[in-house]
Formats: C-alpha cells, sequence, structure tokens
C-alpha cells in the first residue's frame, strides 16, 4: 500500500485547464440497462479540476481487462494514472476505516474490491 501511495504523491500535478468532474463515480450513482451504461446520477460533488478523481472508477468498478481498455481508449497519462490509483486507495481505506459489515456492508466490500484491484494493479 505504501508503494501505491508514493506512487500517487510522487506523481506530477495536473498541468492542464480543470475538467468537469463528477467526483464521486460507483456503482451507486452509475444506471446500467441491458449491460450498458445509460446514465450517471447524483451530482452532489460535481466540480472542475483534475480527472484522476473520475479515473478512480476504473478500479471500483472495472476488471484488469477492461482497466486497459478504458485507459486506452480515453487516454490516460501515467501521472493522471498514478494520481487516480492513490486517490482510489485513499478511498477504500477511508471507506474500511469508518465502516464495517454491520454499519454499510455495500461500501466495505466495495471498498474491500477497490483495494485489491488497485494493489493488483500497482504490482504490474
Amino acid at each position: 500500500m505504501t508503494a501505491a501511495w508514493d506512487t500517487a504523491l510522487q506523481a506530477p500535478d495536473w498541468e492542464r485547464p480543470p475538467v468537469w468532474i463528477h467526483g464521486d463515480l460507483d456503482a451507486r450513482n452509475l444506471l446500467v440497462a441491458r449491460g450498458r451504461l445509460c446514465a450517471v446520477i447524483d451530482f452532489g460533488c460535481l466540480g472542475v479540476g483534475d480527472p484522476a478523481c473520475d479515473v478512480t472508477v476504473v478500479w471500483n468498478m472495472l476488471s484488469a481487462d477492461t482497466r486497459d481498455l478504458f485507459r486506452t481508449e480515453l487516454s490516460v497519462d501515467e501521472a493522471t494514472w498514478a494520481r487516480s490509483r492513490g486517490w482510489a486507495l485513499s478511498q477504500a481505506l477511508l471507506a474500511l476505516n469508518y465502516y464495517t459489515l454491520e454499519t454499510n456492508p455495500v461500501l466495505v466490500e466495495q471498498a474491500r474490491r477497490s483495494l485489491a484491484e488497485v494493489l493488483a494493479d500497482h504490482a504490474r
């Protein structure tokens, strides 16, 4: 975990103009019909900033194979990828520190899965 975190901290900052970000892309805010994304909801965290914030969806929702496709299709650069992985790591650890299986099993399981995906991706 510390190696993934260190990599994220060492990644260059987003130097381009800020972009619109959703701020909370995860399974609870993505609606799917017939296997396809049809809507994104809950824009309470909407803002402008570093796109790494929304790239975190790859560790929250996608497998290693589909992560690679996502990254290729959106041309996500190495620095954004590293910052996003750190962001996902932080979100997972905060959720696991705050919630339990008794208080919010959905977020605990998502955090565990995201953490495993972040660590597996960093090890590649």
